[in-house]
């Protein structure tokens, strides 16, 4: 068994399958830097450099084979951190290398397809509840500011989404869990990585009098237009599940 270790990048991840063609390897196993733990000391590691071009030859092969939808697919089980994400999106490069007029990613036969249909679903489902139950909030420097923890890594899935929708003012996201965000500044929309987890000690402190004044007005809204005598609370679980409450205006 070789053992390829690599940054934890997309991008690295698909240097170490392009090494896995180019050395040739077969009994492989692909694992991050920071998951690592060697437990063989026997075991061969091979420790794999980023190279964007390589990884860029793998997007250009894929593309052949599986089309940019197939590539979509592969990107949210990355995005999934499901705890074998490299042997199954290896899985399905091989598969689509060996077959390449087949759609592999419909061949739900095969056990490794099949679970990438299912992670599939839920990532969808996640990154379209991140674009319902997102709730900005606007802050004494004016930035609308928004926190999270989603279950999946779905932040670079829902970038585009908001930076079509809200053009017109400053906002930024942040992922409570993983400690990085998407900051919009009218001009640019980037990717940032704090060195350390933001302070969210007395947060609503920090508010604009402005947020006070209507998260007040909201929740007297949802309170009065709330029809007791039509109250379905699991069907309201169903479509807000309370995992999401906690960043919810109407639900404080």
């Amino acid at each position: 068994m070789i053992t390829l270790l690599y940054d934890g990048s997309f991008d690295g991840l698909l240097t170490a399958i392009f090494e896995v063609f180019e050395y040739r390897y077969k009994d492989v196993e692909i694992i991050s830097k920071e998951k690592f733990h060697q437990e063989n000391i026997f075991a061969e590691i091979h420790e794999v450099i980023t190279q964007p071009d390589k990884a860029e030859r793998v997007l250009v092969k894929l593309e052949q084979n599986i089309g940019k939808s197939g590539i979509q697919e592969l990107l949210k089980v990355y995005l999934s951190e499901d705890p074998e994400l490299e042997a199954l999106i290896l899985s399905a490069i091989r598969q689509s290398i060996r077959h390449p007029q087949e759609n592999i990613l419909q061949n739900y036969a095969d056990n490794d397809i099949l679970k990438i249909s299912k992670i599939n679903k839920s990532v969808s489902r996640e990154r379209h509840r991140m674009t319902a139950f997102v709730r900005f909030e606007k802050m004494q420097d004016g930035v609308f500011f928004a926190k999270i923890d989603p279950d999946f890594n779905v932040l670079p899935l829902i970038r585009k989404h908001f930076k079509d929708r809200y053009q017109d003012q400053k906002w930024m996201i942040y992922d409570l869990r993983r400690n990085y965000g998407i900051l919009y500044d009218l001009e640019n929309c980037e990717f940032f990585y704090p060195e350390e987890k933001i302070d969210l000690h007395r947060y609503d402190e920090k508010f604009h009098d402005e947020e006070k004044n209507y998260q007040t007005l909201w929740q007297r809204y949802f309170v009065k237009t709330n029809i007791v005598e039509r109250k379905n609370l699991k069907l309201h679980i169903q479509h807000v599940p309370k995992r999401y409450w906690k960043y919810l205006t109407e639900k404080r």
